[in-house]
């Protein structure tokens, strides 16, 4: 299932090039209350069964409308955290070392590189077709795209062999950063990548049941029709069960938390004026615009 947020915070399944009103259904059922968050429609189909069944047949829930007519929305808004992973991609390190004169981090352990999670503001979430808003202070901001789970069902100190159990879906997040100045300072990365618009996030929650395995999944990215980035969940460092592992042994994960998994090589610096296409191969592509602010 392709779990979607649309138009006026209304929840709906993407079939082919349709969208089915899956929020109205369970309304009218009364699983949801008016107003609900996608956070409360993730719940319902993890914990109501009469939730799961009406999901299960999106023709049912109603007349659908032409995605190409809809606005997506980031799929979720009000995640209780989101996680990200920090040089997760070997190249990534080493380009990062060229780019910015970054410190290597070859000699660390897997936990000692999963040490460096830091958290993003939700504040700073925008969705399919959104605008990125670079600062007046950065002098350089540079995209990334990562793959993201969502957690489903809560655990504490889950093992890496039942980690999958926990995750709800994925989708892609993009993790706008700033990296002049401050990116040489310490601690800074909650604010270098926690601006107003630096979260992009969709173009929907792809069930886990529709992803055999998140290790093997390619992405790619455009910048300005020429192509930046091209990668493959394989090269991972840490690959998302590590995550969930490490996470869980000193925090409880709750339904709705991000986990993004940090960015493979490719990354690039933003100009005002740009474009930005692309995604994740099973999952779908986003396109951003890019503005200076005012």
């Amino acid at each position: 299932m392709k779990l979607c947020h649309y138009n006026a915070n209304q929840a709906g399944i993407i079939e082919g090039d349709q969208v089915y009103p899956l929020g109205d259904a369970l309304k009218q059922a009364g699983i949801l209350r008016d107003r609900y968050t996608m956070l409360e429609v993730i719940e319902a189909l993890i914990e109501d069964r009469r939730a799961q069944q009406i999901a299960g047949d999106a023709s049912g829930t109603g007349q659908p409308l032409p995605l190409a007519s809809v606005k997506l929305l980031a799929p979720i808004t009000n995640p209780p955290s989101i996680w990200a992973a920090a040089m997760n991609y070997r190249a990534h390190q080493n380009e990062m070392v060229e780019r910015v004169g970054a410190s290597g981090r070859a000699n660390l352990s897997k936990d000692e590189l999963m040490a460096e999670f830091f958290l993003k503001p939700s504040s700073s979430l925008i969705g399919p077709g959104g605008t990125v808003i670079l600062p007046k202070v950065a002098r350089h901001v540079d995209h990334e795209c990562e793959l993201c789970a969502v957690i489903g069902v809560p655990g504490k100190k889950i093992p890496e062999a039942s980690a999958l159990d926990h995750v709800f879906g994925y989708t892609t997040l993009w993790d706008f950063s700033i990296r002049d100045p401050w990116v040489k300072q310490q601690n800074t990365r909650n604010i270098r990548k926690g601006c107003d618009t630096f979260t992009g996030l969709g173009p929907c929650i792809v069930t886990r049941d529709e992803i055999a395995e998140p290790q093997d999944l390619h992405i790619r990215v455009e910048q300005n029709g020429k192509l930046v980035m091209t990668a493959h969940t394989a090269d991972m460092i840490c690959g998302l069960r590590e995550h969930i592992r490490f996470l869980s042994e000193r925090i409880t994960l709750r339904t709705g938390d991000l986990i993004t998994t940090g960015t493979p090589a490719g990354v690039s610096r933003l100009a005002d004026g740009d474009t930005l296409e692309g995604g994740i191969a099973g999952i779908g592509n986003m396109r951003f615009s890019v503005r200076a602010e005012a």
